[in-house]
């Protein structure tokens, strides 16, 4: 039997390596992990994003020039049985194509089961977007 602690160690891992995946702009990578039934709601409720398949994560980093810079702080898990919840504050940074630098964070909130073969991120929220200049922006100021 799995223990609580050797399901948040899986957990970070998993975590650890989907961030690396998204910071060197590789899809597959970054849902390998995603379950069949795999929903992402980015920036603000009720924003459902269908782009969260290889095809549509490969156009938004045709949108970055370079690597993405992307961090989880305070990452807090809760594993028990067979679902498990996880939720931290996240910085993206990076120079977009137009020349834009974005140094966005925003709360980042996982939902997961427990698979056959390990875990898998079944719902990711995204939610709350703001600037370290301390300004507030809307979810539709904010260009994929």
């Amino acid at each position: 039997m799995t223990s609580q602690y050797d399901s948040e160690a899986e957990i970070r891992t998993l975590i650890a390596t989907r961030s690396a995946a998204l910071r060197r702009k590789d899809a597959k990578g970054v849902i390998a992990r995603q379950a069949d039934d795999f929903v992402l709601y980015s920036l603000a409720p009720p924003l459902r994003t269908a782009e969260s398949g290889p095809e549509g994560l490969d156009a938004w980093f045709a949108t970055w020039q370079g690597p993405i810079g992307y961090e989880i702080h305070d990452l807090g898990i809760a594993a028990g049985g067979d679902v498990a919840f996880c939720h931290g504050l996240a910085r993206l940074t990076g120079t977009k194509t137009d020349g834009e630098k974005p140094d966005v964070w925003f709360r980042l909130t996982l939902g997961l089961r427990r698979a056959a073969d390990g875990w898998v991120i079944v719902h990711e929220h995204e939610s709350v977007p703001f600037y370290m200049d301390g300004s507030l922006r809307a979810a539709v100021d904010l260009k994929p």
